[in-house]
């Protein structure tokens, strides 16, 4: 028996029947099943300027390079959406058995992504959303892990509270509550506490980043 490919349906439509993937053997998943790791298909066609800015705000950059969105038939268009990040863009008049081997090759990229991130003595898992140091779980809160990643992005250069709120919080928009602070702030108390004191720095601009040194960041191959 083959592996069983799941998707999630991103917009609020039912499924159009040329557009449905469980005819291919697809598994799909519970709205309220929420994940960047699994491939997700929109169909956007006719979506007004509104709808369109809601669901560039729920769906960040890092969760886009899974989506596949159909019914931009425009190659204007379809070329912008893969700037924003999407990782498939396809017109209206797509047939199943192309959307599915379009869907199959995106879901692949799961597979290509790095699990596991060693930052010194600390280790990121990415499926369990947990770091480690010396083998020792974190207890991190998702937010907190997930600022971590984000920040590991790119080491020794700043990440903007922007980014982090759109990328973590999946919000367009620096809300006026000062969350992100607080998670920074219980994000340090768990580093301090296990001896990684100053591993989350300040930038300047007001962003944060993870402080560069000696071959202190270093992303691990996938296993």
């Amino acid at each position: 028996m083959g592996f069983v490919r799941e998707f999630r349906w991103l917009t609020a439509n039912a499924i159009p029947l040329h557009l449905d993937l469980r005819d291919c053997g697809w598994t799909l998943l519970d709205r309220a099943h929420d994940a960047d790791d699994c491939m997700g298909v929109a169909h956007v066609r006719g979506m007004t300027p509104r709808l369109w800015l809601a669901f560039l705000e729920r769906h960040g950059r890092l969760a886009r390079r899974l989506m596949l969105l159909v019914g931009i038939d425009d190659a204007v268009d379809r070329a912008r959406m893969l700037r924003l990040g999407f990782g498939e863009v396809t017109g209206e008049d797509i047939a199943l058995p192309e959307l599915d081997a379009r869907a199959r090759r995106l879901s692949a990229l799961e597979d290509t992504l790095p699990r596991y991130r060693r930052i010194g003595r600390l280790n990121l898992d990415l499926l369990a959303r947990e770091a480690y140091v010396d083998e020792r779980p974190l207890g991190l809160h998702p937010r907190e892990f997930g600022l971590l990643w984000r920040l590991a992005d790119t080491p020794g250069r700043p990440v903007s509270k922007e980014s982090l709120v759109r990328d973590v919080w999946r919000m367009g928009f620096v809300p006026e509550t000062n969350s992100l602070a607080v998670h920074v702030s219980r994000l340090r108390g768990k580093l301090n506490t296990a001896g990684l004191e100053g591993l989350v720095e300040t930038a300047p601009s007001g962003g944060y980043c993870l402080r560069p040194g000696d071959a202190l960041l270093q992303t691990a191959a996938s296993l």
